[in-house]
């Protein structure tokens, strides 16, 4: 292959490649813009999610941050999910998107994001911690988490 052809085909290769990083991600751009506009520090990965509601394995993504509460975590989730659908996000059609209502799954644009406010340090990932860094408790304040895993918005398989 002369070199001038295999320039070209890594070309080729690298734009396919950045498209569906792109594409694996654009899932969860308003989640996470919704979360660092309320002053969490955030940060996006692409993910493959094993949905059970569609029983489908899918290309998508998750957001991990990070936030800073006076009123404890419990007070911290509830203020998320209200001001997330005074922003526009709706629970998706399912009932059982939620089993026991651990997790929150809301639908936005063209996207699902499975939502779970916890306490600080559950995951032990990278991106945990890198978010955990940028949002340092002060006096009377305390850390708690987000997790997301968004995918394109999809119906739940029939039961």
């Amino acid at each position: 292959m002369s070199p001038r052809a295999a320039f070209a085909l890594c070309t080729v290769a690298l734009l396919a490649a950045g498209r569906a990083h792109a594409q694996s991600t654009q899932y969860c751009v308003d989640a996470h813009r919704f979360m660092t506009d309320g002053r969490m520090a955030a940060v996006v990965e692409r993910d493959t999610i094993d949905d059970w509601r569609t029983g489908q394995q899918v290309v998508g993504c998750r957001v991990t941050a990070a936030g800073l509460t006076k009123d404890g975590v419990k007070r911290a989730a509830e203020l998320f999910y209200e001001r997330l659908r005074a922003s526009g996000w709706t629970r998706t059609p399912d009932p059982r998107d939620a089993p026991n209502e651990a997790s929150l799954r809301y639908r936005k644009d063209g996207a699902d994001c499975l939502f779970n406010v916890y306490r600080d340090g559950t995951l032990m990932t990278e991106a945990e911690g890198r978010v955990s860094e940028a949002r340092v408790p002060g006096p009377g304040e305390e850390r708690f988490g987000i997790f997301a895993m968004c995918m394109r918005a999809m119906p739940a398989r029939p039961r």
